[in-house]
């Protein structure tokens, strides 16, 4: 008895009849009948009675209908269990992001992904809008999107909420003095910032929370790319109102940072198709689910135990670069160079 004959057993009974099973199969019928006289005999017994020209299922083939299921069924566990262990060996995972989020987070989660995975590789793919990140996953070019929350409902598409990105006020290297902690959104006015380029989704967030709070945002320099505004505060180009995360980085360069009042923060999420998803798509969203929880869950026990939001995102930054160091340390995921012997008659040169 082999797995193949209990699937045309199978078959048969499902679709009433040798010469509808060989179709739906897409076997020829001799073959299938075959098949199944090799079985009877193989179990020495009857699995069908011949009816006319139909088949009816006899005693033995009313016992065996249960195993053969659970036999097929464990064999299907099986090859998806081996195919993604294959997936996440050398699978690849392709993200799309609201621009203004490429960075951080979206960049942070590949890259802890691939530490955990190093088999597989991995593209972000920048767009606009978040409407255009929702299509490049409903379109299948991407499995996974990454933009802020919420969105309008699509079918075939899930949203889901990961964290919640802080905004903070940040300033030149010893400008200490000039700001309170927290800032009032309302004290801004007149303040020069760098702000990133025009129709930017951050960008005209910012811009019209400002305004709610009557205040008009002085531009002191426009940059065309996102990863400028940081180089330009840090010369006393001005100041800005970023991500925590992207502020922690200005912190350890000694800007200025401070929370604001009222506080400025959005919902930032996955989006991704419903149904079953590759290995190593699966492995991904639960794998980020996991990092932003810890993060999140680190933050509040600190700012329970008494710190303010900054410091508590320093502590847990702090935390987290420390065990990567040592983690890469001890396994790095970037292939080490191997430096080559010197030649016995040592390095060349010109005489």
């Amino acid at each position: 008895m082999d797995l193949r004959q209990l699937e045309y057993f199978l078959a048969v009974v499902e679709h009433g009849g040798v010469h509808r099973a060989a179709a739906a199969l897409r076997v020829a019928q001799p073959s299938l009948s075959q098949s199944l006289r090799r079985l009877e005999k193989d179990l020495q017994a009857d699995l069908f009675h011949r009816v006319g020209r139909g088949l009816v299922l006899a005693p033995a083939g009313e016992a065996l209908v249960g195993p053969a299921r659970q036999m097929l069924r464990t064999l299907g566990e099986a090859y998806d269990a081996v195919r993604e262990v294959r997936d996440l060996e050398a699978g690849r995972i392709d993200v799309a992001a609201l621009a203004d989020l490429s960075a951080d987070p979206a960049a942070i989660w590949v890259a802890q992904f691939r530490v955990a995975n190093p088999g597989v590789s991995a593209r972000i793919e920048e767009r606009d809008d978040v409407a255009q990140v929702t299509e490049l996953v409903a379109s299948g070019e991407c499995e996974v999107g990454v933009g802020v929350l919420p969105q309008p409902p699509r079918p075939g598409i899930v949203l889901e909420r990961l964290l919640t990105q802080h905004f903070v006020f940040v300033a030149p290297p010893g400008t200490e003095d000039g700001f309170p902690d927290p800032v009032r959104l309302a004290d801004l006015d007149g303040v020069p910032l760098v702000l990133g380029e025009r129709r930017a989704t951050t960008r005209e967030w910012i811009e019209a929370t400002l305004r709610a709070a009557d205040v008009e945002p002085l531009v002191s320099v426009e940059v065309p790319q996102r990863g400028a505004v940081l180089p330009t505060l840090l010369n006393g180009g001005g100041a800005a109102i970023m991500p925590l995360r992207q502020a922690l980085d200005a912190r350890l360069r000694d800007a200025v940072v401070r929370e604001l009042d009222p506080p400025l923060r959005r919902e930032i999420g996955v989006v991704h198709r419903s149904g079953r998803q590759a290995a190593a798509t699966a492995a991904f969203l639960d794998f980020t689910r996991g990092r932003v929880g810890s993060w999140e869950r680190a933050v509040e026990r600190r700012m329970a135990a008494g710190l303010g939001l900054v410091a508590a995102a320093a502590d847990t930054d702090l935390a987290v670069r420390r065990r990567q160091r040592a983690e890469f340390s001890a396994r790095s995921p970037v292939a080490r160079i191997t430096r080559r012997p010197r030649d016995l008659d040592g390095p060349t040169s010109n005489r």
